[in-house]
Parts: C-alpha cells; structure tokens; sequence
C-alpha cells in the first residue's frame, strides 16, 4: 500500500491558505513526478500552483522544491521523480545584497 507524500508549505504560502503548513497527497503508485504531485496538492488549493509554477508548468525560478533534501530544480525540475512516502519542502529563494 503506497504512503502519503507531505508537501511542507513556507509561511508566506500558508498564509495564503489559512495557515496550512503542510500537505498531505495519497501516492498513488510507487513514484510520480512532482508535476503530478503538485496537481495532486494543489487540487484544493488553487491560489498556490501560480505561486510554485509558472504559465508553462515549470517551477518558478525564485522557488526551490526539494524532494528527501535533494533540490528538484537542480536536476529534472518538475519530471523529478517522487517517491511515495516522501518529504517535499517548497522554499522561497531569498536574494539580495
């Protein structure tokens, strides 16, 4: 039986979403793409996926998503593989000087 996958949300996209801090998606085979897996979070919670992707799908560039503690968009971006039972942390990237 697959295990839920648990998106762990920044305090700037909780207060979007009423102080949500985490997601929880059922897995519903041994891996999906985090593509899948953000359709599959955002599903409820629409104002979020604009904020993590951009009109082409793609993860913003001031956004990381990192899958186990491995940075997503540093390799496949959103065709990265996830693993059910796993932990995704989207973080906002900070700049400035």
């Amino acid at each position: 039986m697959p295990s839920a996958v648990r998106v762990i949300l920044p305090g700037m996209l909780r207060d979007l979403v009423g102080g949500v801090s985490e997601i929880e998606v059922d897995s519903p085979a041994e891996s999906q793409t985090v593509a899948e897996l953000l359709d599959r979070a955002f599903a409820e919670h629409r104002i979020l996926d604009g904020k993590v992707r951009d009109e082409r799908g793609q993860i913003r560039r001031h956004v990381k998503v990192f899958v186990n503690g491995e940075d997503a968009t540093r390799g496949a971006g959103v065709g990265t593989d996830v693993p059910a039972g796993a932990r995704v942390h989207i973080i906002n990237a900070v700049s400035g000087g």
